[in-house]
């Protein structure tokens, strides 16, 4: 029987994790990857990569757990698993604190992280500009590891990578019988979608091996995130803001907020800058839609739009895709190529 021929576009977290899902599930399928950028050079490496999230205004709050959910229990296997050094994840403890009191003191993932809580009077003496907090232990995922890891992971169960630009979807639809879009920004331009919009993030890597558990503020703006060999200071989240330069005032501004939080870090040396454009959206889009190439119809599954939860919740959003291509080849198998 011949194999069903799938292209999965783009290669940060969330198009390797559904690359991933899609190749070692569905056996009748043969997955290709295309992208133009591959790591270390996707957006995805200089993510932070700490699992917790926000919640999208238009998504069913349960389908926002299963999402957070099916991806910390990946990720927490592989912590607990002797590939957890080589995947780049492990579990890592720190708070969230808040300078004022947030409506919502228990968000919708906090039954899926580790030992949550609400932190105590004594604890936020640390913090003496916030009036709230939380801590708990989740899971930090350096995709400098994980990526490579995936994509190892992906052509172990058969899959095809090729470095290029897709520059149409029609044009794909003539050479596949499923495309899966994970282009993040891209769809902007690829799948005409004019919701998708940059969210520029500008991040530090400092020397700062002294610190072990993270702190961020519940504004999202100011973070220490420890890592494996540094520690990731931040951020900016600029919207529209296509800027790919650093931003020395930037940089600067972030030292500062996050010195006030940590004093010690006066002391750290800056290793190293970064800058990336998260894919905004007011919602993620995970659905299903349908081609017309030489008189087939091509099931097209998107998969983007996570702005800066893509991490968070890529495991999730993955097996969602695999649903909706699993969902079209029971449906309807794809119709031969003439």
């Amino acid at each position: 029987m011949k194999r069903v021929k799938v292209l999965v576009i783009g290669a940060g977290v969330v198009g390797l994790s559904t690359a991933v899902c899609i190749a070692e599930t569905l056996v009748c399928c043969s997955v290709t990857i295309i992208a133009e950028k591959f790591s270390p050079d996707t957006t995805s490496d200089g993510a932070a990569g700490i699992l917790f999230a926000s919640e999208f205004p238009d998504v069913p709050l349960g389908r926002q757990q299963r999402w957070f959910k099916e991806t910390i229990d990946h990720l927490l296997a592989i912590a607990h698993s002797p590939h957890a050094s080589d995947a780049g994840v492990f579990l890592c403890s720190g708070c969230q604190i808040f300078k004022e009191v947030p409506c919502d003191k228990k968000p919708f993932w906090s039954d899926f992280v580790l030992g949550f809580r609400n932190m105590t009077h004594q604890e936020m003496k640390r913090f003496p500009d916030h009036k709230f907090g939380q801590t708990f232990t989740t899971i930090k995922c350096e995709c400098v590891r994980y990526l490579p890891w995936l994509e190892k992971r992906f052509r172990e169960a058969g899959g095809q990578i090729r470095c290029e630009k897709i520059t149409g979807l029609q044009k794909a639809a003539q050479m596949y019988d499923v495309i899966v879009n994970c282009s993040g920004l891209g769809s902007r331009l690829l799948a005409k979608d004019e919701e998708v919009y940059p969210i520029r993030g500008q991040i530090l890597k400092v020397d700062a091996p002294w610190l072990k558990n993270f702190i961020r503020d519940g504004d999202g703006k100011t973070y220490i995130y420890p890592g494996m060999g540094y520690v990731t200071l931040g951020g900016t989240r600029q919207a529209d803001d296509w800027r790919l330069e650093v931003d020395e005032e930037d940089g600067d501004g972030i030292m500062e907020r996050c010195s006030q939080l940590e004093p010690s870090l006066r002391k750290a040396q800056v290793i190293g800058r970064w800058v990336g454009l998260r894919p905004g959206r007011t919602n993620p889009r995970v659905e299903r839609e349908y081609l017309y190439a030489e008189g087939r119809r091509v099931p097209l599954v998107h998969n983007y739009g996570h702005g800066g939860w893509g991490i968070t919740l890529s495991w999730g959003t993955a097996l969602d895709a695999l649903d909706l291509v699993r969902q079209s080849l029971f449906e309807k198998p794809p119709q031969a190529r003439l």
